[in-house]
Protein backbone atom coordinates (compact mmCIF):
# COMPACT_ATOMS: atom_id res chain seq x y z
CA UNK A 1 0.00 0.00 0.00
CA UNK A 2 0.90 3.62 -0.53
CA UNK A 3 2.30 5.40 2.63
CA UNK A 4 -0.06 9.02 3.06
CA UNK A 5 0.79 11.33 5.83
CA UNK A 6 -1.67 13.12 6.67
CA UNK A 7 -3.13 15.73 9.15
CA UNK A 8 -6.59 16.81 10.74
CA UNK A 9 -7.72 20.40 11.16
CA UNK A 10 -10.63 22.53 12.26
CA UNK A 11 -12.66 19.37 12.47
CA UNK A 12 -15.37 19.25 14.71
CA UNK A 13 -15.26 18.95 18.61
CA UNK A 14 -15.04 15.43 18.98
CA UNK A 15 -13.54 14.34 16.20
CA UNK A 16 -10.88 11.40 16.62
CA UNK A 17 -7.85 11.85 14.20
CA UNK A 18 -7.00 7.81 14.36
CA UNK A 19 -10.45 6.59 14.07
CA UNK A 20 -13.19 8.47 11.93
CA UNK A 21 -14.46 7.96 8.81
CA UNK A 22 -12.09 8.69 6.77
CA UNK A 23 -9.00 6.79 8.00
CA UNK A 24 -11.25 4.30 7.50
CA UNK A 25 -12.30 4.86 4.26
CA UNK A 26 -8.50 5.46 3.23
CA UNK A 27 -6.83 2.42 5.27
CA UNK A 28 -8.77 0.00 2.11
CA UNK A 29 -6.12 1.18 -0.54
CA UNK A 30 -3.56 3.45 1.58
CA UNK A 31 -0.97 2.88 4.50
CA UNK A 32 -2.28 6.37 6.39
CA UNK A 33 -0.35 8.06 8.58
CA UNK A 34 -1.21 10.86 11.16
CA UNK A 35 1.50 13.50 10.64
CA UNK A 36 1.92 16.81 11.90
CA UNK A 37 4.00 17.64 8.37
CA UNK A 38 1.64 15.80 6.21
CA UNK A 39 1.80 15.44 2.39
CA UNK A 40 -2.29 16.24 2.91
CA UNK A 41 -4.32 17.99 5.09
CA UNK A 42 -8.42 17.13 5.69
CA UNK A 43 -10.01 20.51 6.89
CA UNK A 44 -13.55 20.97 8.41
CA UNK A 45 -15.32 24.89 8.89
CA UNK A 46 -14.69 24.85 12.00
CA UNK A 47 -11.35 26.91 12.34
CA UNK A 48 -8.66 28.64 10.36
CA UNK A 49 -5.61 26.40 11.21
CA UNK A 50 -5.50 25.20 7.68
CA UNK A 51 -3.93 28.43 6.58
CA UNK A 52 -1.06 27.76 8.45
CA UNK A 53 -0.39 24.41 5.72
CA UNK A 54 1.11 24.83 2.07
CA UNK A 55 0.27 21.30 1.01
CA UNK A 56 -2.65 20.08 -0.70
CA UNK A 57 -6.05 21.48 1.37
CA UNK A 58 -9.07 18.99 1.13
CA UNK A 59 -12.03 20.32 2.78
CA UNK A 60 -15.47 17.91 3.88
CA UNK A 61 -18.19 20.16 4.59
CA UNK A 62 -21.36 18.96 6.35
CA UNK A 63 -23.01 22.26 6.74
CA UNK A 64 -25.19 24.65 4.98
CA UNK A 65 -21.47 26.06 3.49
CA UNK A 66 -20.43 26.13 -0.06
CA UNK A 67 -17.11 25.44 -0.46
CA UNK A 68 -14.32 28.21 -0.89
CA UNK A 69 -12.21 26.73 -4.04
CA UNK A 70 -9.97 29.43 -3.66
CA UNK A 71 -8.96 28.68 0.04
CA UNK A 72 -9.17 24.57 -0.47
CA UNK A 73 -7.51 22.65 -3.53
CA UNK A 74 -9.95 20.00 -3.02
CA UNK A 75 -13.69 19.49 -1.88
CA UNK A 76 -16.07 16.94 -0.36
CA UNK A 77 -19.88 18.53 0.02
CA UNK A 78 -23.61 18.22 -0.01
CA UNK A 79 -23.27 20.28 -3.15
CA UNK A 80 -24.44 18.87 -6.87
CA UNK A 81 -21.43 20.51 -8.36
CA UNK A 82 -18.74 19.58 -11.22
CA UNK A 83 -15.47 21.11 -10.66
CA UNK A 84 -13.01 18.66 -12.67
CA UNK A 85 -11.41 16.54 -10.57
CA UNK A 86 -11.54 19.19 -7.74
CA UNK A 87 -15.21 18.31 -5.68
CA UNK A 88 -17.09 15.10 -4.89
CA UNK A 89 -20.53 15.01 -3.61
CA UNK A 90 -19.99 13.91 -0.19
CA UNK A 91 -23.53 14.21 2.05
CA UNK A 92 -23.45 13.86 5.68
CA UNK A 93 -25.77 10.99 5.91
CA UNK A 94 -23.46 8.51 3.76
CA UNK A 95 -20.93 9.66 6.53
CA UNK A 96 -23.34 8.67 9.36
CA UNK A 97 -24.28 5.51 7.95
CA UNK A 98 -20.80 4.57 8.34
CA UNK A 99 -20.36 5.19 11.36
CA UNK A 100 -23.33 3.21 12.37
CA UNK A 101 -22.09 0.14 10.79
CA UNK A 102 -19.05 0.90 12.32
CA UNK A 103 -20.01 0.90 15.99
CA UNK A 104 -22.15 -2.63 15.25
CA UNK A 105 -25.98 -0.76 14.77
CA UNK A 106 -28.59 -3.44 13.16
CA UNK A 107 -31.25 -1.90 11.27
CA UNK A 108 -34.70 -4.39 10.41
CA UNK A 109 -36.59 -3.32 7.54
CA UNK A 110 -38.69 -5.72 7.84
CA UNK A 111 -42.40 -4.60 8.63
CA UNK A 112 -45.40 -6.40 10.56
CA UNK A 113 -49.00 -4.74 11.18
CA UNK A 114 -47.42 -4.03 14.96
CA UNK A 115 -45.26 -1.29 13.02
CA UNK A 116 -48.50 0.49 12.66
CA UNK A 117 -49.49 0.21 16.45
CA UNK A 118 -46.37 2.74 17.43
CA UNK A 119 -46.74 6.20 19.12
CA UNK A 120 -47.50 8.69 16.86
CA UNK A 121 -44.56 11.02 16.45
CA UNK A 122 -41.23 11.93 17.52
CA UNK A 123 -39.09 14.86 16.94
CA UNK A 124 -35.45 14.97 18.46
CA UNK A 125 -33.38 18.46 18.12
CA UNK A 126 -30.75 19.77 20.68
CA UNK A 127 -30.97 23.38 19.94
CA UNK A 128 -33.05 26.20 17.79
CA UNK A 129 -30.51 28.32 17.92
CA UNK A 130 -29.72 28.73 13.52
CA UNK A 131 -32.92 26.60 12.40
CA UNK A 132 -35.56 28.03 9.82
CA UNK A 133 -38.25 28.78 12.20
CA UNK A 134 -40.96 26.26 10.49
CA UNK A 135 -39.40 23.85 12.16
CA UNK A 136 -40.64 25.00 15.82
CA UNK A 137 -43.59 25.70 14.01
CA UNK A 138 -44.51 22.63 12.84
CA UNK A 139 -43.58 20.93 15.66
CA UNK A 140 -46.74 23.44 17.62
CA UNK A 141 -49.22 23.11 14.69
CA UNK A 142 -48.69 19.29 14.21
CA UNK A 143 -49.05 18.87 18.57
CA UNK A 144 -52.68 19.73 17.80
CA UNK A 145 -53.61 17.11 16.38
CA UNK A 146 -51.70 14.76 18.88
CA UNK A 147 -49.10 14.76 20.98
CA UNK A 148 -45.59 14.93 19.68
CA UNK A 149 -42.70 13.59 21.61
CA UNK A 150 -39.64 15.57 21.91
CA UNK A 151 -36.40 13.44 22.79
CA UNK A 152 -33.96 16.73 22.64
CA UNK A 153 -33.21 18.80 24.27
CA UNK A 154 -35.11 21.60 22.72
CA UNK A 155 -38.58 21.61 23.26
CA UNK A 156 -38.53 18.43 25.44
CA UNK A 157 -41.72 17.45 27.21
CA UNK A 158 -40.86 13.92 27.72
CA UNK A 159 -38.94 14.39 31.15
CA UNK A 160 -35.54 14.76 29.74
CA UNK A 161 -32.94 14.35 26.72
CA UNK A 162 -33.10 10.65 25.16
CA UNK A 163 -29.45 8.91 25.08
CA UNK A 164 -29.84 7.07 22.02
CA UNK A 165 -31.80 8.95 19.11
CA UNK A 166 -32.55 6.04 16.35
CA UNK A 167 -33.31 3.47 19.48
CA UNK A 168 -36.35 6.33 20.54
CA UNK A 169 -37.35 6.45 16.90
CA UNK A 170 -38.03 3.43 16.76
CA UNK A 171 -40.94 3.39 18.96
CA UNK A 172 -42.56 5.95 16.87
CA UNK A 173 -44.61 5.81 13.63
CA UNK A 174 -43.45 9.36 11.85
CA UNK A 175 -40.34 11.37 12.88
CA UNK A 176 -40.06 15.10 11.98
CA UNK A 177 -37.05 15.51 9.91
CA UNK A 178 -36.31 18.70 9.51
CA UNK A 179 -33.14 20.57 8.84
CA UNK A 180 -31.67 23.68 9.97
CA UNK A 181 -31.97 25.38 6.82
CA UNK A 182 -32.51 24.49 3.15
CA UNK A 183 -30.57 24.52 -0.25
CA UNK A 184 -30.62 22.79 -3.11
CA UNK A 185 -28.44 19.04 -1.91
CA UNK A 186 -28.02 19.53 1.35
CA UNK A 187 -29.55 16.36 2.90
CA UNK A 188 -27.85 15.26 6.05
CA UNK A 189 -28.25 12.66 8.56
CA UNK A 190 -32.03 13.36 10.08
CA UNK A 191 -34.03 11.69 7.21
CA UNK A 192 -31.54 8.30 7.12
CA UNK A 193 -32.25 8.18 10.70
CA UNK A 194 -35.96 8.06 10.57
CA UNK A 195 -35.35 5.85 7.59
CA UNK A 196 -33.44 3.28 9.58
CA UNK A 197 -35.60 3.25 12.54
CA UNK A 198 -38.30 2.22 10.39
CA UNK A 199 -40.46 5.32 10.80
CA UNK A 200 -41.65 7.34 8.15
CA UNK A 201 -40.12 11.12 7.52
CA UNK A 202 -42.24 13.87 7.67
CA UNK A 203 -39.45 16.09 6.19
CA UNK A 204 -38.50 19.12 4.72
CA UNK A 205 -35.17 20.94 3.46
CA UNK A 206 -33.39 20.39 -0.02
CA UNK A 207 -35.41 20.89 -2.79
CA UNK A 208 -33.52 18.07 -4.48
CA UNK A 209 -34.16 15.46 -1.54
CA UNK A 210 -35.53 13.62 -4.00
CA UNK A 211 -32.35 12.39 -5.99
CA UNK A 212 -30.92 10.94 -2.87
CA UNK A 213 -34.15 9.83 -1.38
CA UNK A 214 -37.08 7.75 -2.60
CA UNK A 215 -39.90 10.87 -2.80
CA UNK A 216 -42.77 7.78 -2.40
CA UNK A 217 -41.29 6.70 0.64
CA UNK A 218 -41.37 9.66 3.32
CA UNK A 219 -43.67 13.04 3.18
CA UNK A 220 -42.39 15.83 1.58
CA UNK A 221 -43.18 18.93 3.26
CA UNK A 222 -42.05 20.93 -0.10
CA UNK A 223 -44.29 19.31 -2.31
CA UNK A 224 -46.97 21.32 -0.24
CA UNK A 225 -49.17 24.78 -0.13
CA UNK A 226 -49.45 25.13 3.60
CA UNK A 227 -48.44 23.11 7.04
CA UNK A 228 -52.35 22.47 7.30
CA UNK A 229 -52.28 20.17 3.77
CA UNK A 230 -49.05 18.30 5.37
CA UNK A 231 -50.69 17.15 8.31
CA UNK A 232 -53.87 16.28 6.35
CA UNK A 233 -51.53 13.76 4.85
CA UNK A 234 -49.76 12.64 8.24
CA UNK A 235 -53.77 11.99 9.65
CA UNK A 236 -54.68 9.68 6.41
CA UNK A 237 -51.64 7.63 6.78
CA UNK A 238 -51.88 7.57 11.15
CA UNK A 239 -55.73 6.44 10.71
CA UNK A 240 -55.25 4.04 7.85
CA UNK A 241 -53.07 1.08 9.01
CA UNK A 242 -53.07 -0.58 5.41
CA UNK A 243 -52.05 2.89 3.89
CA UNK A 244 -49.33 3.44 6.63
CA UNK A 245 -47.50 0.65 6.47
CA UNK A 246 -47.57 0.28 2.42
CA UNK A 247 -45.43 3.68 2.50
CA UNK A 248 -43.56 2.18 5.17
CA UNK A 249 -42.50 -0.59 3.29
CA UNK A 250 -41.40 0.99 0.25
CA UNK A 251 -37.33 0.98 0.05
CA UNK A 252 -35.66 4.79 0.89
CA UNK A 253 -33.17 4.41 -1.82
CA UNK A 254 -33.97 5.01 -5.71
CA UNK A 255 -33.07 1.70 -7.54
CA UNK A 256 -31.60 0.55 -4.16
CA UNK A 257 -28.12 3.07 -4.67
CA UNK A 258 -27.01 6.11 -3.14
CA UNK A 259 -27.08 8.99 -5.32
CA UNK A 260 -25.30 9.27 -8.51
CA UNK A 261 -23.90 6.12 -7.23
CA UNK A 262 -21.72 6.95 -4.11
CA UNK A 263 -20.19 4.51 -2.63
CA UNK A 264 -16.55 3.87 -0.70
CA UNK A 265 -14.37 3.44 -4.17
CA UNK A 266 -16.19 6.56 -5.56
CA UNK A 267 -14.94 7.90 -2.43
CA UNK A 268 -11.17 5.87 -2.80
CA UNK A 269 -11.22 7.35 -6.45
CA UNK A 270 -11.34 10.66 -5.54
CA UNK A 271 -8.62 10.87 -3.28
CA UNK A 272 -6.35 8.55 -5.36
CA UNK A 273 -6.72 10.83 -8.08
CA UNK A 274 -5.32 13.52 -5.22
CA UNK A 275 -2.85 11.58 -3.95
CA UNK A 276 -1.26 10.33 -7.01
CA UNK A 277 -1.81 13.61 -9.57
CA UNK A 278 -1.36 16.86 -6.12
CA UNK A 279 -1.74 20.27 -7.35
CA UNK A 280 -2.09 23.33 -5.21
CA UNK A 281 -4.78 25.69 -6.00
CA UNK A 282 -5.43 28.24 -3.33
CA UNK A 283 -4.43 31.53 -3.32
CA UNK A 284 -3.25 32.79 0.10
CA UNK A 285 -0.02 33.33 -1.49
CA UNK A 286 -1.72 36.65 -3.19
CA UNK A 287 -0.08 39.97 -1.87
CA UNK A 288 -2.37 41.50 0.59
CA UNK A 289 -5.22 39.46 -0.70
CA UNK A 290 -7.47 37.43 1.77
CA UNK A 291 -8.66 33.66 -0.10
CA UNK A 292 -11.52 35.55 -1.98
CA UNK A 293 -9.14 37.76 -3.75
CA UNK A 294 -10.08 40.86 -1.76
CA UNK A 295 -7.81 43.51 -0.50
CA UNK A 296 -8.97 43.41 2.99
CA UNK A 297 -5.53 43.41 3.93
CA UNK A 298 -4.67 46.78 2.25
CA UNK A 299 -5.19 49.26 4.76
CA UNK A 300 -8.01 51.61 3.83
CA UNK A 301 -5.99 54.90 3.66
CA UNK A 302 -4.25 53.45 0.77
CA UNK A 303 -7.28 51.79 -0.78
CA UNK A 304 -8.56 55.46 -1.01
CA UNK A 305 -5.36 57.16 -2.43
CA UNK A 306 -5.00 54.56 -5.50
CA UNK A 307 -9.02 54.63 -5.87
CA UNK A 308 -8.32 57.93 -7.16
CA UNK A 309 -5.87 56.77 -10.28
CA UNK A 310 -8.21 55.94 -12.86
CA UNK A 311 -5.99 53.71 -14.74
CA UNK A 312 -5.96 50.09 -13.94
CA UNK A 313 -1.94 49.25 -14.03
CA UNK A 314 -0.68 52.24 -12.47
CA UNK A 315 -3.19 52.19 -9.74
CA UNK A 316 -1.87 48.55 -8.73
CA UNK A 317 1.44 49.80 -9.25
CA UNK A 318 0.98 53.31 -6.89
CA UNK A 319 -0.78 50.99 -4.51
CA UNK A 320 2.22 48.28 -4.34
CA UNK A 321 4.29 51.17 -3.84
CA UNK A 322 2.40 52.98 -0.81
CA UNK A 323 2.43 49.12 0.89
CA UNK A 324 6.20 49.05 0.77
CA UNK A 325 6.81 52.53 1.83
CA UNK A 326 4.33 51.44 4.84
CA UNK A 327 6.56 48.30 5.60
CA UNK A 328 9.61 50.48 5.20
CA UNK A 329 8.72 52.77 7.95
CA UNK A 330 7.19 50.09 10.24
CA UNK A 331 10.77 48.34 9.93
CA UNK A 332 12.61 51.49 10.52
CA UNK A 333 10.71 52.15 13.77
CA UNK A 334 11.54 48.35 14.69
CA UNK A 335 15.15 49.02 14.20
CA UNK A 336 14.96 52.33 15.95
CA UNK A 337 13.46 50.07 19.16
CA UNK A 338 16.47 47.80 18.92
Amino acid sequence: MKKIKLNFVDMWVDFDAHDNFFTRILSKRFEVEISPNPDFVICSVFGSDFKKYTCPRIIFIGENIVPNFNAYDYALSFEFLEYGDRHLRLPLYYMYLDNYIHEGRKFDRKITPEDAKRKFCNFVYSNNLQADPIRQEFFHQLSKYKQVDSGGRFLNNIGGAIKDKLEFQKKYKFSIAFENSTHPGYTTEKILDAFLSKTIPIYWGSSLVGRDFNKDAFIDVNDYDSIDEVIKVIMELDNDDEKYLQKLSLPYLNNEKFCENLNDDKILDFFENIFSNPHIYHKDSLPNRDENGHYGKVPFSIRMLSAMIPIKSMRHRFRNYLIDRDKIKKYQKFIKKD
